[in-house]
């Protein structure tokens, strides 16, 4: 028997060692196309592509490391661009959060008529592609004189149709036993929400949060749609202008691509205390 047991056990070692090696190798195929973005940041941009072929581990491991090329793409457009973004994404995420909130909380908590079609209409607006209505609304901001303004670039992200749904959910399931006694306290419904429902939904509102700035940290046609002026660019835009008719810097391209990407992965990294850190728990029966 034991015997029998110690072939059993030796089968599933083989087969978890296999496993796991196919695990590794799947994740060096994702994980390589991100290093070697990285690892060209920090080389000469005429080294990036000569690397390439024949293809050897020179690849990964640079001739000389230099942080020239986000020195250069810092100092010059792009380095206000990402101050622009910035500026538009922290209240496009301020401004979103409280109007989503305060709709959530009313598509969860108050009865009133026509909550359902206007929660459908919410549900169907972030499944329309904001690119089917982004000319027609770009038309409308140029009559409005919302063109070459920060809120211009801030107001359509403001409306999060995810992050309503998203906040609605979690909402629905706080027992409505906590409104009930904050209303006999004399609370107002805008006390029950900010002292009562925006404290719980932590969680949710991290998300939220997330949800809108990737939104917006990560829009490309709208800024184009509605800025011309190089003093409100925003960081995708200018990076994307880094590539000339006649001229262009794969290492300053990588370098800005690598600032992309770090920004909202920094933002995680700051968010993820409230990522299942808070549980409801109720006490009721």
């Amino acid at each position: 028997m034991s015997a029998v047991a110690s072939r059993r056990r030796g089968r599933l070692e083989r087969k978890s060692a296999i496993l796991t090696l196919a695990a590794m190798a799947a994740s060096a195929i994702f994980i390589l196309p991100g290093l070697w973005l990285v690892v060209g940041s920090v080389r000469p941009g005429s080294e990036i592509f000569s690397s390439v072929s024949p293809l050897s581990w020179r690849i990964l491991v640079p001739s000389s490391v230099s942080l020239d090329n986000y020195v250069n793409l810092l100092s010059g457009p792009f380095g206000r661009a990402l101050i622009v973004s910035l500026v538009v994404c922290l209240l496009t995420v301020g401004i979103g959060l409280v109007l989503s909130a305060t709709a959530a909380y009313a598509l969860a908590v108050l009865n009133f008529p026509g909550r359902g079609a206007a929660f459908a209409f919410v549900v169907v607006s972030f499944m329309v592609p904001f690119e089917a209505i982004a000319i027609p609304l770009s038309q409308l901001f140029t009559g409005w004189g919302l063109t070459n303004t920060i809120m211009g670039l801030v107001l359509p992200g403001i409306g999060n149709g995810l992050a309503i749904f998203n906040l609605r959910q979690y909402f629905l399931g706080i027992p409505n036993s906590y409104r009930e006694a904050a209303t006999l306290d004399g609370a107002s419904e805008a006390r029950i929400l900010t002292n009562v429902y925006v404290p719980i939904g932590g969680v949710a509102l991290a998300n939220s949060a997330l949800l809108i700035f990737l939104g917006q940290w990560t829009a490309y046609l709208w800024p184009l749609l509605v800025v011309s002026e190089a003093r409100l660019q925003v960081a995708p835009v200018a990076l994307a202008r880094t590539f000339g008719e006649h001229s262009f810097d794969y290492g300053q391209n990588f370098a800005g691509a690598v600032v992309l990407s770090l920004i909202p992965a920094v933002m995680m990294f700051m968010l993820q205390r409230f990522f299942g850190g808070l549980s409801l728990t109720t006490g009721e029966k």
